[in-house]
């Protein structure tokens, strides 16, 4: 690769100019120069070493983005629809602003640590943080960090975190059930921490402000490792007959019960009524579409990069960043007289 140095010997010119040029500072370059060069670097094919410079300025232009998948839950991470949307929203915000994404996913916070250690990346994004996680890896990366959906950030003051009020969301969702009818309302999900337990916590606030009690029996788990999931799909219809309702706790396994419900010849909304949250593609094509709680997950990634890029330039960001929520009330709800 041939050097601005090699470049301004064999046009006689100063390392400055041509370096004024390659940068697009050619207003201290008089036109018929700026051509001059211009020309020469299309001759040569000329790519400029971004290592190097960034070098100089004692930067990488890089962002880190280290998610966490639970090996009891995800084979793939990337094929969650939550998840794909995400990273397309934080990838395109620091692209747009001259920096490049580096993706790293594991399911051993230690790995995690142990490479995102090494990196040189200027800041970096945390996605599915659960415990002591965030705590362990800012033992290691002292540089600017945020967090997406991450619950436990005590002791992580200079941690800025994107998220929900998902317990909110939740009620607001459950309290809807209750309006049309709905006492027997179950709730689903693979666990109870983090973004999870906070939509838990969500669903059992609505219920006891109705006056319904809830019974550790309303809680629906789903085993979504592919081989376990059918055998708790099974399990689940079977105890389905027993509620009006099913408070999903996001989309993809709101779709994944309804498929299973109608290969079992129970109807939605008919025999059963099913919610989620997200509101992603699935529920909007799915027939009946989906009744759920609407996030915008591209703009929690966006908001996050932005976030990042905002410490970058030494500005101060707030330890909590919440999105707003709003209820999207389509075809899979039925009014109980």
């Amino acid at each position: 690769m041939i050097t601005i140095k090699e470049i301004a010997k064999q046009l006689n010119m100063s390392t400055t100019t041509v370096s004024n040029v390659i940068h697009g500072k050619t207003g201290e370059v008089s036109e018929e120069t700026t051509k001059i060069v211009q020309d020469f670097l299309k001759k040569v094919d000329y790519v400029p070493n971004i290592n190097a410079r960034n070098l100089a300025q004692n930067e990488s232009k890089i962002i880190g983005l280290a998610l966490k998948a639970r090996a009891d839950k995800y084979e793939n991470l990337i094929m969650d629809p939550f998840v794909s949307v995400l990273i397309g929203g934080v990838e395109e915000t620091i692209r747009n602003a001259g920096y490049f994404m580096m993706l790293y996913i594991s399911s051993d916070t230690t790995e995690i640590m142990r490479h995102v250690s090494t990196w040189n990346v200027d800041g970096l994004i945390l996605f599915g943080m659960l415990n002591d996680d965030g705590i362990r890896v800012s033992e290691k990366y002292k540089k600017p960090i945020v967090c997406i959906d991450t619950y436990s950030i005590e002791g992580l003051k200079h941690f800025t975190n994107v998220g929900l009020d998902d317990e909110q969301g939740t009620y607001d969702m459950v309290t809807y059930l209750i309006s049309q009818g709905h006492k027997k309302i179950a709730f689903l999900s693979d666990n109870m921490n983090g973004v999870d337990l906070a939509r838990l916590n969500g669903y059992k606030k609505a219920l006891k402000d109705n006056n319904i009690k809830y019974s550790d029996s309303n809680f629906l788990k789903i085993r979504p490792k592919s081989d376990e999931l059918e055998y708790s799909l099974e399990e689940i219809c079977r105890r389905a007959r027993d509620f009006t309702a099913i408070m999903c706790v996001s989309d993809l396994y709101a779709i994944t019960l309804m498929a299973a419900l109608e290969d079992r010849g129970i109807s939605v909304p008919n025999d059963i009524s099913i919610v989620g949250f997200d509101d992603n593609m699935l529920g909007q094509l799915h027939r009946p579409a989906l009744t759920t709680v609407h996030q915008d997950v591209k703009e929690k990634g966006i908001v996050a990069a932005r976030t990042l890029l905002q410490q970058l330039n030494n500005q101060k960001t707030p330890n909590q960043i919440l999105l707003p929520t709003h209820l999207v009330i389509r075809d899979t709800v039925k009014k109980l007289t």
